[in-house]
């Protein structure tokens, strides 16, 4: 990386696995700070180094426990702001609240928009962030994000497995496009499924677009929360003849329980996230791809003045 401004990598405690991996794939260590809580619960920051001037990255997936976390981000973003840091960026691997990016009925919030304001209140001035739920929500931010997408670390993995009768499906409208990418990238036929959503966490599908009798279907989400959608859609596909012998694959395991009962399904035959959250609980059929370089990359590419569009695409 070009010499000028430090580059200093800070973390706090919802991924430091992930962190230190990006420093590694930078070629240094993360600086010296201390991430941890007053006896009452307060998050308490200690900057153990000097800041000033600096291009300061803090690596934080806003996941479980999603307030806790998002609290030590926006304390951390502070506490360099206040010690003279030249720009704070905001690694944001997975970013919650996502969700929550528009009014599905009244009288509620749109907590994204928030989430997005107190982040720049707290002096964020760059976002980077990868596979957001709603893509929109960069527009919620008045500084720079870089949506970064995880596509291809997923597809380069499935790729080298035998894809002979396989389909990519949509679990909804919504991922259409990012699936659409996954086919084109696989050389694969797409299908769609189009579901009504019955609950704050669970859908039912209504109509599957697509030949899926016979195929290997890889179903393609940006994130697994409950797993309601993934076990309906698995549902849905084998009783039009999709062969037993499903894969899943999404950038975000939140893995909420009951999802990992629900993808205990003896027709899954295989499971591929990403490390943008930790996981706490795992099996032989769940493979963690990292995004670490990913992350890396536009880290690099930031500090050194540098295009980062081609990390956006599949």
């Amino acid at each position: 990386m070009r010499s000028g401004e430090d580059v200093k990598l800070f973390s706090g405690n919802a991924n430091p696995a992930l962190a230190r991996a990006v420093a590694e794939h930078l070629g240094g260590s993360l600086a010296h700070g201390t991430v941890t809580q007053f006896p009452d619960g307060e998050t308490r920051i200690s900057i153990d180094e000097s800041v000033r001037g600096g291009d300061c990255y803090i690596i934080q997936s806003t996941c479980a426990p999603v307030n806790h976390h998002l609290m030590e981000l926006l304390v951390l973003i502070d506490a360099l702001r206040r010690a003279s840091a030249w720009r704070i960026n905001a690694v944001v691997p997975y970013f919650g609240y996502a969700r929550q990016d528009k009014k599905m009925q009244a009288r509620e919030p749109i907590t994204a928009k928030l989430v997005a304001n107190l982040l720049e209140t707290a002096g964020a001035d760059r976002v980077i962030t990868i596979d957001l739920h709603a893509g929109q929500i960069q527009g919620f931010f008045d500084v720079p994000v870089d949506h970064l997408t995880a596509l291809k670390i997923l597809g380069n993995h499935l790729k080298t497995l035998d894809l002979t009768d396989c389909v990519v499906v949509s679990p909804d409208v919504g991922r259409a496009t990012e699936s659409r990418r996954l086919a084109n990238f696989l050389n694969l036929p797409l299908v769609m499924l189009y579901k009504r959503r019955t609950s704050p966490t669970d859908t039912e599908v209504t109509h599957v677009i697509g030949d899926v009798e016979g195929k290997r279907p890889i179903i393609m989400d940006d994130m697994i929360s409950t797993a309601g959608t993934m076990r309906r859609g698995i549902e849905a596909l084998l009783a039009l003849g999709a062969k037993p012998d499903v894969r899943v694959a999404a950038t975000h395991a939140v893995f909420t329980p009951p999802a990992l009962e629900r993808l205990s399904h003896p027709a899954v035959s295989g499971i591929y996230v990403t490390d943008t959250i930790p996981l706490e609980e795992t099996n032989d059929r769940i493979t963690v791809l990292s995004v670490a370089p990913l992350l890396a990359q536009a880290i690099r590419n930031v500090h050194d003045h540098v295009s980062v569009s081609s990390l956006f695409g599949g």
